[in-house]
């Protein structure tokens, strides 16, 4: 964390003997600049919607922007409702959810009130219609594209303190450091034990708890974590009373980890407070809806595929002899062995080659047992190989077997048995447990970077946490892996 001292900005608490507090996140101005965002997709998706509409109803035009300013107001008032003007806490795949539900929800109500209004004219119920659409594409697009350009910035988020010092608190804090899109910026820690460094994971550990008052109060701090899951129920409760009360949004970090995280919700329980844990996969009919979302996509995709598949086994067969598709085992829901059709991009003698190298050079052999792929893989066909394997276009074929329901489209990606080997047999029993997909999170996040435990924890993730929203999340995120290929080889 940045210790400007000279920033006019920076407000600073200095306890004794302990490391200067110093808050440069700015809450209003992350605020705004989301509101900014939405305000810019609205108005985008306006002109789109009224330009593209008079290809079919040329009567429409520019008149119908001055209802543009209504709408907004609409729509920035139902955002806000649905807290997606926080700054914090709030990831991006709850964000893609709240953004679209509150753009049909406005979009629902305009068509409705035109309609008992009786007034169409030059507000056709097609082009809010259209309007809607494009808005709830755009919205999200934008809100990412400011996340992208902002996250990283000192004023960006929410200043949080962390009550704890211990390792609960430097996972969070480590956490929250690697993903500064979420806006949630911890300042300090805040601990009873003197014994705890005065640095907890870049963060100052500032002082006792009794300090909360004094850091909250001038610095305006609202928001406090309490990652102190070891603390026995009485004297969680009061601290919580007592220092928590300096702040007006406080979140206890429970014990809880590896546990689902998304479309959790709290209960009452006669005045017990539970979290409610939503197994989503294990709904018959959640099943119903991603398989009828896998035909349709599947179905889709493959028509617009045949042509690039078409020019690309041109390419591998000018550049190599031999098949342009093979099959290749993997393991499938369930354990079942998959034959998973792929665009050859490897030489016909891969094996061989792979052996030889992997015999020759203790460095590659190494590389090739953390991640069982080789970043300059000889077996690789020149030109066509690489393209394919980075854009992942390789993998269109499989859009077969998603229509023959061995596949989804979004799901834990199949692994050879000698890869899927090396993961524990728990994780291996949970991933048996869904069909792998032709797509997943740790692909469109680490992908080839990522070693056995990074795959492991993204594809626990998402199979304990799926919902429609996140696959169409990590559906949005792959268009961008595809056209943006980032540690793909």
């Amino acid at each position: 964390m940045a210790t400007q001292t000279h920033s006019p900005l920076a407000i600073h608490v200095k306890p004794a003997a302990r490391p200067a507090v110093v808050c440069h996140a700015r809450p209003a101005a992350t605020r705004f600049t989301l509101l900014a965002s939405d305000a810019g997709a609205v108005f985008l998706a306006r002109i789109l919607a009224v330009y593209g509409w008079q290809f079919i109803h040329p009567s429409i035009g520019a008149s119908n922007l001055p209802g543009f300013w209504l709408s907004l107001g609409l729509f920035v008032f139902i955002y806000a409702v649905l807290s997606l003007y926080s700054g914090a806490a709030l990831g991006p795949v709850e964000e893609l959810r709240g953004a679209v539900l509150g753009t049909v929800f406005v979009c629902l109500f305009v068509i409705a009130a035109l309609f008992f209004l009786q007034h169409a004219g030059s507000y056709s119920r097609g082009l809010l219609a259209l309007s809607g659409f494009l808005t709830a594409m755009l919205v999200p697009l934008g809100r990412a594209l400011a996340r992208n350009l902002f996250a990283g910035s000192a004023w960006w988020g929410v200043p949080v303190v962390v009550l704890g010092a211990g390792k609960t608190a430097r996972l969070l804090i480590e956490r929250l450091v690697r993903h500064p899109e979420m806006g949630i910026k911890p300042i300090a820690c805040l601990d009873d034990d003197a014994l705890k460094s005065d640095d907890c994971a870049g963060v100052p550990a500032a002082g006792p708890l009794s300090m909360a008052h004094a850091i909250a109060r001038p610095l305006k701090i609202r928001h406090a974590l309490i990652a102190m899951p070891g603390v026995d129920r009485r004297r969680l409760l009061w601290i919580m009373e007592h220092r928590g009360a300096a702040f007006p949004h406080l979140i206890p970090i429970p014990n809880l980890m590896g546990v689902a995280s998304l479309w959790v919700s709290p209960r009452d329980l006669g005045g017990v407070p539970g979290l409610a844990l939503r197994r989503n996969l294990l709904s018959p009919l959640n099943g119903w809806i991603k398989r009828a979302i896998d035909i349709a996509g599947a179905a889709i995709l493959g028509l617009l595929a045949l042509p690039i598949v078409a020019c690309a086994v041109v390419w591998i067969k000018l550049v190599s002899p031999g098949r342009a598709f093979y099959r290749q085992e993997r393991e499938g829901e369930s354990g079942r062995r998959l034959a998973m059709p792929k665009l050859r991009t490897m030489h016909p003698d891969a094996e061989t080659l792979l052996f030889r190298v992997l015999s020759e050079s203790p460095e590659l052999r190494a590389e090739w047992t953390c991640h069982f792929k080789l970043k300059k893989d000889p077996r690789i066909l020149p030109g066509i190989g690489r393209f394919l394997r980075q854009t992942s276009l390789d993998e269109l074929p499989q859009l077969w077997s998603v229509l023959k329901g061995e596949m989804s489209l979004v799901g834990p990606r199949p692994f050879p048995v000698y890869h899927v080997e090396k993961f524990s047999p728990r994780f291996r029993t949970l991933r048996s447990r869904v069909k792998p997909g032709l797509t997943g999170l740790w692909q469109v996040s680490d992908r080839s970077n990522g070693d056995l435990d990074v795959q492991e924890a993204l594809d626990t993730y998402y199979i304990r946490n799926w919902s429609f929203w996140l696959d169409l999340y990590i559906l949005a995120r792959t268009v961008r892996a595809v056209l943006f290929p980032a540690g793909a080889y």
